[in-house]
Protein backbone atom coordinates (compact mmCIF):
# COMPACT_ATOMS: atom_id res chain seq x y z
CA UNK A 1 0.00 0.00 0.00
CA UNK A 2 1.27 2.75 -1.00
CA UNK A 3 1.71 6.27 1.70
CA UNK A 4 1.64 9.52 1.38
CA UNK A 5 5.67 9.64 1.97
CA UNK A 6 6.25 7.41 -0.92
CA UNK A 7 4.19 9.74 -2.98
CA UNK A 8 5.96 12.75 -1.88
CA UNK A 9 9.47 10.85 -2.82
CA UNK A 10 8.36 9.66 -5.80
CA UNK A 11 6.79 12.97 -6.64
CA UNK A 12 10.17 15.03 -5.41
CA UNK A 13 12.00 12.44 -7.68
CA UNK A 14 10.08 13.29 -10.71
CA UNK A 15 10.07 16.45 -10.17
CA UNK A 16 13.87 16.72 -10.18
CA UNK A 17 14.41 14.51 -12.88
CA UNK A 18 12.45 17.00 -15.03
CA UNK A 19 14.81 18.28 -17.96
CA UNK A 20 15.43 22.30 -16.93
CA UNK A 21 18.28 25.48 -16.50
CA UNK A 22 19.51 26.31 -13.62
CA UNK A 23 18.36 30.08 -12.18
CA UNK A 24 19.99 33.50 -11.06
CA UNK A 25 19.32 36.35 -8.89
CA UNK A 26 19.09 38.19 -12.45
CA UNK A 27 16.11 36.22 -13.88
CA UNK A 28 13.95 38.74 -13.96
CA UNK A 29 16.28 41.37 -14.83
CA UNK A 30 17.63 40.51 -18.30
CA UNK A 31 19.37 44.45 -18.07
CA UNK A 32 21.74 43.61 -16.01
CA UNK A 33 25.15 43.33 -16.93
CA UNK A 34 27.70 40.78 -15.43
CA UNK A 35 31.30 41.20 -14.59
CA UNK A 36 33.22 39.31 -17.38
CA UNK A 37 35.62 36.94 -16.11
CA UNK A 38 33.58 36.61 -12.91
CA UNK A 39 34.55 33.24 -10.46
CA UNK A 40 31.58 31.67 -8.68
CA UNK A 41 31.90 29.98 -5.16
CA UNK A 42 30.30 26.54 -4.48
CA UNK A 43 27.90 26.80 -2.02
CA UNK A 44 25.19 24.16 -0.64
CA UNK A 45 21.64 24.35 0.77
CA UNK A 46 19.23 22.29 2.05
CA UNK A 47 15.70 22.01 0.79
CA UNK A 48 14.49 19.68 4.31
CA UNK A 49 11.46 19.18 4.08
CA UNK A 50 9.66 17.31 6.81
CA UNK A 51 7.03 14.51 7.13
CA UNK A 52 4.35 15.80 8.64
CA UNK A 53 0.50 13.95 9.09
CA UNK A 54 -1.32 16.94 8.23
CA UNK A 55 1.11 17.23 5.02
CA UNK A 56 4.67 18.01 4.74
CA UNK A 57 6.10 20.96 5.63
CA UNK A 58 9.52 22.57 4.31
CA UNK A 59 11.74 24.09 7.19
CA UNK A 60 13.67 27.66 6.81
CA UNK A 61 15.69 29.83 8.84
CA UNK A 62 14.95 33.54 9.94
CA UNK A 63 19.30 34.95 9.31
CA UNK A 64 19.85 37.08 12.30
CA UNK A 65 19.34 40.36 12.25
CA UNK A 66 22.83 41.70 13.23
CA UNK A 67 24.60 39.81 10.23
CA UNK A 68 26.85 41.66 7.70
CA UNK A 69 25.70 40.08 4.85
CA UNK A 70 21.88 39.53 3.91
CA UNK A 71 20.31 40.39 7.78
CA UNK A 72 17.25 38.95 8.72
CA UNK A 73 16.30 37.33 5.46
CA UNK A 74 14.56 34.09 5.09
CA UNK A 75 16.84 31.56 3.91
CA UNK A 76 17.41 27.67 3.48
CA UNK A 77 19.98 26.32 5.70
CA UNK A 78 23.36 26.31 3.87
CA UNK A 79 26.59 27.45 2.88
CA UNK A 80 29.61 28.08 0.75
CA UNK A 81 31.44 24.50 0.54
CA UNK A 82 34.75 24.50 2.75
CA UNK A 83 37.51 22.89 2.09
CA UNK A 84 36.79 20.16 4.28
CA UNK A 85 33.20 19.51 2.46
CA UNK A 86 33.44 16.42 -0.38
CA UNK A 87 31.01 18.08 -2.47
CA UNK A 88 28.03 20.94 -2.09
CA UNK A 89 25.87 18.09 -0.54
CA UNK A 90 28.23 17.77 2.14
CA UNK A 91 28.47 21.73 2.51
CA UNK A 92 24.74 21.58 3.05
CA UNK A 93 24.38 19.02 5.85
CA UNK A 94 27.27 20.32 7.55
CA UNK A 95 26.07 23.60 7.73
CA UNK A 96 21.88 22.67 8.74
CA UNK A 97 23.67 20.65 11.56
CA UNK A 98 25.26 23.69 12.80
CA UNK A 99 22.75 26.15 11.56
CA UNK A 100 19.30 24.31 13.33
CA UNK A 101 21.08 20.90 14.73
CA UNK A 102 19.83 19.19 11.99
CA UNK A 103 22.08 15.58 12.69
CA UNK A 104 23.84 14.59 9.18
CA UNK A 105 22.01 11.24 9.17
CA UNK A 106 18.57 12.84 9.40
CA UNK A 107 18.16 13.98 5.78
CA UNK A 108 17.53 11.52 3.34
CA UNK A 109 18.80 13.31 0.11
CA UNK A 110 16.11 12.86 -2.88
CA UNK A 111 18.21 14.84 -5.57
CA UNK A 112 19.27 18.11 -6.34
CA UNK A 113 17.68 21.30 -8.09
CA UNK A 114 19.97 22.88 -10.71
CA UNK A 115 22.36 25.28 -9.53
CA UNK A 116 20.94 29.30 -8.67
CA UNK A 117 23.92 32.39 -9.17
CA UNK A 118 23.70 35.05 -6.36
CA UNK A 119 24.18 38.39 -7.03
CA UNK A 120 26.90 37.91 -4.05
CA UNK A 121 29.30 35.36 -6.38
CA UNK A 122 27.97 32.14 -5.45
CA UNK A 123 27.38 28.89 -7.43
CA UNK A 124 24.37 27.74 -5.04
CA UNK A 125 23.27 24.16 -5.38
CA UNK A 126 19.81 23.42 -3.76
CA UNK A 127 19.81 19.64 -2.11
CA UNK A 128 16.32 18.21 -1.57
CA UNK A 129 15.98 16.16 1.30
CA UNK A 130 13.32 14.57 3.33
CA UNK A 131 13.04 14.30 7.14
CA UNK A 132 11.07 10.97 8.26
CA UNK A 133 10.72 12.33 11.59
CA UNK A 134 11.24 15.27 13.65
CA UNK A 135 14.33 16.27 15.10
CA UNK A 136 14.84 18.69 18.52
CA UNK A 137 16.44 22.20 16.64
CA UNK A 138 18.97 24.41 18.14
CA UNK A 139 19.23 27.72 16.34
CA UNK A 140 22.91 28.50 15.87
CA UNK A 141 23.56 31.26 18.25
CA UNK A 142 24.22 34.90 16.19
CA UNK A 143 23.61 33.05 12.69
CA UNK A 144 20.16 32.29 13.12
CA UNK A 145 17.08 34.16 14.84
CA UNK A 146 14.32 31.94 14.26
CA UNK A 147 13.33 28.43 12.73
CA UNK A 148 10.10 27.76 11.35
CA UNK A 149 8.15 25.77 9.02
CA UNK A 150 6.12 26.49 6.16
CA UNK A 151 3.86 23.89 4.33
CA UNK A 152 5.29 22.62 1.10
CA UNK A 153 1.71 22.98 -0.67
CA UNK A 154 2.06 26.68 -0.39
CA UNK A 155 5.87 27.26 -1.72
CA UNK A 156 4.90 25.02 -4.54
CA UNK A 157 1.63 26.36 -5.68
CA UNK A 158 2.79 28.62 -8.78
CA UNK A 159 -0.31 30.98 -7.76
CA UNK A 160 1.60 31.74 -4.91
CA UNK A 161 4.59 33.92 -6.37
CA UNK A 162 4.39 37.67 -6.81
CA UNK A 163 7.22 39.88 -8.43
CA UNK A 164 8.01 42.88 -6.32
CA UNK A 165 10.52 45.40 -6.92
CA UNK A 166 13.02 47.64 -4.92
CA UNK A 167 16.03 50.23 -5.34
CA UNK A 168 19.49 48.05 -5.01
CA UNK A 169 22.42 49.17 -6.15
CA UNK A 170 21.44 52.79 -7.72
CA UNK A 171 18.92 50.10 -10.06
CA UNK A 172 15.39 49.07 -9.76
CA UNK A 173 15.53 45.55 -9.18
CA UNK A 174 12.73 42.85 -9.48
CA UNK A 175 13.12 39.48 -7.83
CA UNK A 176 10.09 37.10 -6.51
CA UNK A 177 8.19 36.61 -3.09
CA UNK A 178 6.10 34.19 -1.59
CA UNK A 179 4.49 35.74 1.35
CA UNK A 180 3.52 33.26 3.95
CA UNK A 181 2.03 34.60 7.75
CA UNK A 182 4.51 36.93 8.86
CA UNK A 183 7.41 35.50 7.18
CA UNK A 184 8.28 37.34 3.33
CA UNK A 185 10.60 34.77 1.90
CA UNK A 186 12.02 36.55 -0.98
CA UNK A 187 14.96 36.87 -3.44
CA UNK A 188 17.15 33.73 -4.18
CA UNK A 189 14.87 31.46 -1.34
CA UNK A 190 12.01 32.67 -3.11
CA UNK A 191 13.42 31.61 -6.60
CA UNK A 192 14.74 28.53 -5.84
CA UNK A 193 11.18 27.92 -4.70
CA UNK A 194 10.03 29.35 -7.79
CA UNK A 195 11.90 26.83 -9.77
CA UNK A 196 10.76 23.57 -7.47
CA UNK A 197 7.06 25.26 -7.80
CA UNK A 198 7.53 24.85 -11.10
CA UNK A 199 9.15 21.30 -11.59
CA UNK A 200 6.14 20.12 -8.91
CA UNK A 201 3.19 21.71 -11.38
CA UNK A 202 4.65 20.91 -15.10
Amino acid sequence: MRTPVTDLVENLRAALARPGLGSSDFDLNPEAVLPEGRKLRPAGVLVPILKQEDGPRLILTKRSSALKHHPGQIAFPGGKQDDGDTDVTAAALREAQEEIGLPRDLPRVIGHLPSHETVTAFDVTPVVAVLDRPFDIVPEYGEVDEVFSVPLAHVTEPANFLVEARRWRGQRRKYFVVPYGPYYIWGATARILRGLAARMNP
